[in-house]
């Protein structure tokens, strides 16, 4: 079980104890921060891709790894019934204490409901954690649409981060799809137990979908290599 310092962050900030912020990284990148101000941001300071996701939202909707919960209080505001789900019980409070009106501390694999709309906003890819449980998190949230309903979700194609100072390439092509990460959390001097986590390029996605009987469609495209593609029953 991982330790929940991502929800302790939250919580931290929700309760105006903020003094720091996450510190992040992969197996391939250096350590980063994760400005949590961010994480409690409104639509107008949230990227392109997110926004376009809450515009074509409709019906009634799910919100996968909710966070602190800014994308349903937005579409909550419009009037939307959103069910917001996190393995967070930290970030599944703060969802609570802003006004999220219905927050579970659930997995996606554990929802059974039916919506109309799915988001996986913020690398939604990345719960699917490696390339072989693609299939198996995709016929699952398959299983979770409604018969118009959709799945909207956000990725980044990381070649670039492979890319030499030349434009070329130092992938090996011995080990597993350069998508996979292993990623590093620590707060305030803790580290968190390493995860995986899974960034798909959007052919891939795209060939996944196919082969379980989903529709697949590159709605946006992003500034540095991410992209936003809507699924749909076929």
């Amino acid at each position: 079980m991982t330790k929940d310092l991502f929800g302790k962050a939250l919580l931290d900030y929700q309760s105006g104890n903020y003094t720091e912020d996450i510190i992040t990284s992969t197996n391939i990148s250096e350590d980063d921060e994760l400005p949590i101000p961010y994480l409690f941001r409104r639509f107008k300071e949230m990227p392109k891709l997110e926004q376009k996701a809450l515009k074509l939202a409709r019906g009634t909707i799910l919100d996968v790894g909710c966070g602190a919960g800014s994308h349903t209080l937005y579409l909550q505001e419009k009037g939307f019934s959103v069910k917001a789900i996190d393995i967070s019980e930290g970030a599944i409070a703060v969802a609570k204490k802003r006004g999220v009106k219905n927050a579970v501390l659930k997995s996606l694999l554990d929802e059974t409901e039916t919506f109309d709309t799915v988001l996986l906003l913020m690398n939604g890819t990345g719960i699917f954690q490696e390339l072989s449980e693609v299939s198996k998190y995709l016929k699952h949230l398959k299983s979770l649409l409604k018969p118009d309903g959709q799945i909207l979700i956000d990725s980044s194609d990381i070649k670039y981060m492979y890319e030499d100072d030349d434009g070329g390439l130092w992938i090996d092509t011995q080990a597993n799809y350069y998508g996979e990460l292993d990623y590093y959390l620590s707060y305030q001097g803790e580290d968190e137990i390493p995860m995986k986590w899974l960034y798909l390029d959007f052919e891939t996605l795209n060939l996944a979908c196919q082969s379980v009987g989903l529709k697949c469609k590159k709605i946006l495209e992003g500034e540095h290599f991410d992209y936003l593609a809507q699924l749909a029953l076929k």
